[in-house]
């Protein structure tokens, strides 16, 4: 029997990667739902139901972390003893703090346009180009984990992740305006 303690790898069954395959990942959290669901353990007392109800937190918990692929990499790197520490550790390479700084001057010029059409085509734009790199660093992140297991190097693509991401809601927020 997997303790609630067990890793969401373990509790899923599927090995301790980065790569993970979406449909075997979602068919196991169907799978495991059924089996903890508070309802099957309903003639059995409201302890087995306490205990179901935490199983269930903790399946759903595991899949939305499992499925967030930014959330997975997170946790993998932390698993394997490189926290992240977002919060505490912001230092990034010159080049990303470049990039940073050239996409918000960009979006800035964006909201300085006056013509509406304009303004949309530059921020879809903009928007093509954050994801493009996006994806650039997921794949990066994906290599040093499964491929190079550099965790260290994978906690900065984790951080530059978060950014992205980050500021690829804030463009889309931008875009979301005029729709």
């Amino acid at each position: 029997m997997i303790s609630l303690q067990a890793s969401d790898f373990e509790l899923f069954g599927l090995p301790v990667a980065f790569a993970l395959d979406r449909t075997q990942l979602d068919l196991q959290w169907k799978s495991l739902q059924r089996e903890a669901h508070p309802d099957r353990f309903a003639s059995e007392g409201a302890a087995a139901q306490r205990i179901a109800m935490q199983w269930s937190v903790r399946i759903n918990e595991a899949y939305n972390r499992l499925k967030d692929p930014l959330k997975r990499a997170a946790y993998l790197c932390e698993l394997q003893g490189a926290p992240v520490n977002a919060e505490n550790n912001t230092s990034m390479p010159p080049a990303f703090l470049m990039q940073q700084m050239t996409w918000r001057e960009a979006l800035d010029d964006c909201k300085d346009l006056k013509d509406e059409s304009s303004k949309i085509k530059a921020l879809e734009t903009l928007l093509e180009e954050v994801d493009a790199s996006h994806g650039a660093a997921l794949s990066q992140a994906a290599d040093l984990m499964d491929v190079d297991h550099d965790y260290l190097a994978a906690v900065g693509q984790v951080r530059a992740l978060m950014f992205i991401e980050k500021f690829s809601h804030e463009v889309q927020h931008s875009l979301d305006a005029f729709t």
